[in-house]
């Protein structure tokens, strides 16, 4: 009978097991599969060994060489789910083979299920830490190591040499680093992280499709208006979205910003070939990350030197890359020596004009840094754009009819625009709107818009109005 009972709770736990497992998994691969990505983007493990000896040194070591290796695999789309399952389940096995050894294995399940559950909440913290996670799981196996010890003079003994060795090796259980005590799931968090790593990677079909519900939110409208203007429709969709002045447009760049912020920032000018603010992006985002380092800002930085073509800067950091597992075979292939050809398609590497000022500026002088990427590159459209958007978004009509002329961008939002400016100055009339390229038609709908503004929330029109309602006593 007991024998049966035995058997019986041993196949709960296993199906209890397995199912927390599979949960674990499917909710980080489907429902919050950019949280570990970022990880691995902060994170650098390299395949060397003085690097390991200066690095894996000193209190902790051990768990922060587990923690680094295992969040490399972050990289791949099913590795970083797996191995998050893995490190959980088995925090839930050890706690209930501990419990076991101490209460009843009822108590015990129902403590290894709860403990399961708390480092489960807390792995989805948007600061947590992975090295809590292995660092937890190394205490337990320490744990249960002396438990099977039946001589209790041995247990005793081997007390004090353990905790020793734990805090040697694997470092305090309890600090504020780690991350927060509880931590609940922000699905919005989420897919903002998740627009960050889409634009890095370039995939802005799935920028905009990950920004088709408005989050509202300053970095969702800045990752919209980016993936717009890659695809030439900036002019056109930029009031599909929600929009905060110029501040949804270009994000600023500064020490006292967020490390994601900053980071994020950078993606704009890199793509508008404005590679000083690109590269400051990547260094205050290196210097500012929780472990002072991190593969994609050594990426950036390695793509912006070798843009501007400071190869000698650009090999230090592909000399960095070519000792990671993922990222070797690229920092190879991008090195000076072993480069087929010096432009790519598709990047800022396509521009053969750069800005050429010795001088430094910031991110704060957006304007002023557009208009030397235009009068380095009068042909690139992507920043004129910008430039053209970022005049209307501060509701400047009069600089931006200096910065437009018809025959450069047709887009209805700018044409929305200057029939504004036409009859701020009482010049409308259809042989005027003609001398911009406007048609009549576009002049009907502008008088169709005062009556019913509502069906026209995607125009200039609906946002300079707005403004003007706003600015009303």
């Amino acid at each position: 009978m007991n024998r049966n009972n035995n058997s019986d709770s041993r196949t709960t736990g296993r199906v209890v097991t397995t199912l927390a497992f599979l949960a674990t998994f499917v909710f980080f691969q489907f429902a919050y599969p950019y949280h570990l990505i970022r990880r691995e983007q902060m994170n650098l493990f390299l395949f060397d060994w003085d690097y390991i000896r200066q690095t894996y040194s000193g209190i902790g070591w051990l768990a922060r060489f587990v923690t680094d290796f295992l969040e490399q695999f972050f990289h791949l789309p099913l590795a970083g789910p797996l191995t998050v399952s893995v490190l959980l389940t088995a925090i839930c096995i050890c706690t209930f083979r501990i419990g076991r050894c101490l209460v009843s294995e009822k108590l015990s399940s129902v403590v290894a299920m709860l403990v399961f559950f708390w480092s489960f909440m807390r792995e989805t913290g948007n600061l947590y830490m992975t090295q809590y996670t292995v660092a937890v799981l190394l205490y337990l196996l320490i744990v249960l190591f002396i438990l099977h010890f039946r001589n209790a003079m041995l247990l005793y003994m081997s007390l004090l040499p353990a905790i020793l060795l734990g805090v040697w090796a694997i470092g305090s259980p309890v600090d504020s680093k780690y991350g927060k005590l509880w931590s609940l799931p922000s699905l919005e968090y989420e897919r903002i992280i998740g627009l960050d790593a889409e634009v890095a990677r370039e995939n802005w079909d799935k920028v905009l499709e990950l920004s088709e519900k408005d989050l509202y939110m300053v970095e969702a409208s800045y990752c919209y208006n980016l993936a717009q203007a890659m695809k030439g429709n900036l002019g056109n969709r930029l009031f599909n979205h929600s929009q905060n002045a110029d501040a949804t447009l270009l994000l600023r760049i500064a020490p006292g910003q967020t490390v994601f912020t900053n980071c994020l920032a950078g993606e704009a000018w890199y793509q508008l070939g404005e590679m000083t603010v690109a590269e400051q992006s990547a260094i205050i985002s290196l210097q500012a990350s929780p472990k002072h380092t991190g593969t994609r800002y050594l990426v950036r930085l390695a793509k912006v030197n070798l843009i501007t073509g400071q190869y000698a800067a650009a090999n230090k950091y592909l000399n960095i890359l070519s000792g990671t597992l993922f990222y070797r075979k690229w920092a190879i292939s991008q090195m000076p020596e072993n480069r087929e050809t010096d432009i790519e398609s598709g990047s800022p590497e396509n521009r053969p004009e750069l800005v050429k000022k010795d001088y430094v500026h910031h991110s704060y002088e957006m304007r002023t840094v557009l208009l030397g990427i235009l009068e380095a590159d009068p042909s690139n459209e992507i920043a004129r754009n910008y430039l053209l958007c970022h005049d209307l978004l501060r509701y400047d009509l009069e600089t931006f009819m200096e910065d437009y002329s018809h025959d450069m961008i047709d887009a209805h939002i700018y044409h929305e625009a200057v029939l504004i400016w036409l009859s701020q100055h009482d010049r409308l009339t259809e042989q005027n709107a003609e001398e911009f390229g406007i048609s009549l038609k576009d002049i009907d709908r502008m008088n169709h818009f005062f009556p019913n503004s509502a069906r026209y929330r995607d125009t200039y029109w609906n946002y300079y109005m707005n403004a003007l309602m706003e600015e009303e006593p």
